[in-house]
């Protein structure tokens, strides 16, 4: 499989890195990139064909992953419109709709939108996928295998739901990184050291990750699992409970997604 990144950030390198990983040719990856720096840093890394702007050439491929920023991505739209064929389109930049990538793309249809995450940096991200209805079934496939390089991969069907997608794993890392601050400063405030606060509240949760994946029970059975009665756990519970977090976290991914709308609204 062919594939041509436009782009060439944080992301499309980690997913270079991971198809690399996967044993995928590198004769048969390509990015563009406008800054020359950019260009030479991924060509001698990862030994792949680099391109300082868009051309004919550089899109005679299976795949174009669209890795650039939303606010730049109608530019690009346009420029590549012309030089499509029967490639698959893979937009991963945030917010834009579907349609509206295919608009700028004079009625294109072969699209799979993505919503990555930050941890796909090191390979641990999960991506969620929504394809038009004109992507065919090997075409899914090639989105999937490419997220994947990434980390996991998940599909809705209805691109809605994208939005709540946005709120839970696109926002989702810093909620994660906040409760681990605010662990890790209740910590030192109980006469931990920093370093020790941090690395207890860091392991806690990459270790509780782990369990939950690797458990077949819900995460409200897990939590009673920990929960003993009269316990320190039970009293840290009633004490979030008492002061609304759950509420408070419900009402924040509920932010997150009618932003998520929002600039979908005006990404056209």
């Amino acid at each position: 499989m062919r594939i041509t990144f436009i782009g060439g950030g944080n992301m499309a390198s980690a997913l270079i890195a991971g198809l690399l990983q996967q044993g995928h040719d590198a004769s048969q990856l390509a990015v563009i990139d406008h800054n020359p720096e950019s260009c030479a840093r991924l060509a001698r890394d990862y030994q792949i064909h680099t391109f300082d702007a868009l051309c004919a050439d550089a899109v005679i491929t299976d795949v174009i992953v669209l890795a650039v920023k939303p606010q730049q991505l109608k530019e690009v739209a346009l420029q590549l419109s012309p030089l499509l064929a029967t490639q698959l389109v893979v937009s991963i930049a945030a917010g834009v709709r579907a349609a509206t990538l295919s608009a700028w793309l004079m009625g294109y249809t072969r699209i799979v939108r993505s919503m990555p995450n930050t941890p796909a940096m090191i390979g641990a991200g999960v991506s969620a996928l929504y394809a038009l209805p004109e992507v065919e079934v090997a075409q899914r496939q090639a989105a999937a295998e490419v997220l994947n390089a990434a980390g996991s991969v998940v599909w809705v069907e209805d691109e809605s739901q994208m939005d709540a997608v946005t709120a839970v794993s696109g926002s989702g890392p810093a909620y994660v990184f906040y409760f681990m601050e605010a662990m890790q400063h209740a910590g030192i405030e109980l006469g931990l050291s920093s370093e020790v606060a941090r690395q207890l509240a860091l392991e806690t949760f990459l270790g509780a990750a782990k369990l939950a994946m690797a458990s077949t029970e819900d995460l409200a059975t897990l939590r009673a699992r920990v929960t003993s009665k009269g316990g320190t756990t039970e009293r840290a519970l009633l004490s979030m409970q008492g002061n609304a977090v759950a509420e408070a976290i419900g009402k924040a991914l509920h932010a997150a997604a009618e932003r998520s709308r929002e600039l979908g609204d005006a990404l056209v």
